[in-house]
């Protein structure tokens, strides 16, 4: 996913399998079709969408990261019995910086 979120074009699976391959090692080298594989389950859970207009196929992220990231965090805490206390843990680990932006967030105005 991080390659597609930090592409700014779409990319094919042979583009996806050159990136991840470490260069100079031969045991880390991946087969196209294990990557193809990878990216029809991103796509079948909604996080990939497939070109098929071209050959071969061009594949995109189908959110950003941080709409991906807020999505997970929804999901945490609609699994969690006691919101609050989720939300008091997580704000309790943050760092002062990361708690002033907050605090600058929930502070500024609405807009719809």
């Amino acid at each position: 996913m991080e390659l597609l979120w930090d592409s700014a074009e779409p990319l094919t699976a042979n583009d996806l399998r050159d990136e991840l391959a470490a260069p100079g090692d031969a045991a880390k080298e991946l087969a196209v079709t294990t990557v193809l594989t990878v990216l029809a389950r991103l796509e079948k859970k909604g996080l990939v969408a497939r070109e098929r207009s071209t050959r071969p196929h061009r594949y995109t992220a189908s959110s950003t990261r941080e709409d991906h990231t807020v999505n997970l965090l929804n999901e945490a805490l609609g699994t969690a019995q006691d919101r609050e206390a989720v939300l008091a843990r997580f704000i309790g680990g943050i760092s002062p910086d990361e708690a002033a932006a907050l605090r600058a967030i929930l502070d500024a105005p609405k807009t719809v």
